[in-house]
């Protein structure tokens, strides 16, 4: 088991409420997915589960399942919204193991020949946010 228990006032728990805002490129019942305020590559997307889990040491196995198909249908959306030539799946446990929200998510990281990662902690402007979710959404909807 994770080291510590569940804290429901961490950031992400506090979207899922709607006590902050995030810009949402897709939701079903089981997870939600939206832009990193903090991208580290154009198109940066965070998936994560409705249900409430650290990382995954507690998460439920069929939570996780869930998440993962979430990651693929992002994963698949983000490639094609941001004509991505690959993707970078991270998913991080503990402090120890980079773990800085301890509510699991999943990122999901648009990449292109040439292109590094940026280094973490810039945060981006709203309306590149907006600009990629909407791609990203338009992806979804098949065009």
């Amino acid at each position: 088991m994770s080291t510590s228990a569940y804290d429901p006032n961490n950031i992400f728990a506090r979207i899922l409420r709607g006590e902050l805002p995030a810009e949402k490129v897709f939701e079903t019942d089981k997870i939600l997915a939206f832009m990193d305020i903090m991208p580290r590559a154009d198109g940066h997307v965070l998936v994560i589960p409705k249900t409430p889990a650290r990382n995954i040491l507690d998460i439920q196995p069929d939570d996780l399942a869930e998440l993962a198909k979430g990651a693929q249908m992002v994963a698949k959306a983000v490639k094609v919204g941001m004509a991505a030539d690959g993707l970078t799946i991270q998913q991080f446990n503990e402090s120890s193991g980079g773990q800085v929200v301890f509510h699991i998510h999943v990122h999901v990281l648009p990449r292109w020949e040439g292109v590094a990662l940026r280094p973490p902690g810039t945060m981006a402007k709203p309306d590149v946010l907006a600009e990629h979710a909407g791609r990203i959404r338009a992806a979804f909807a098949g065009g």
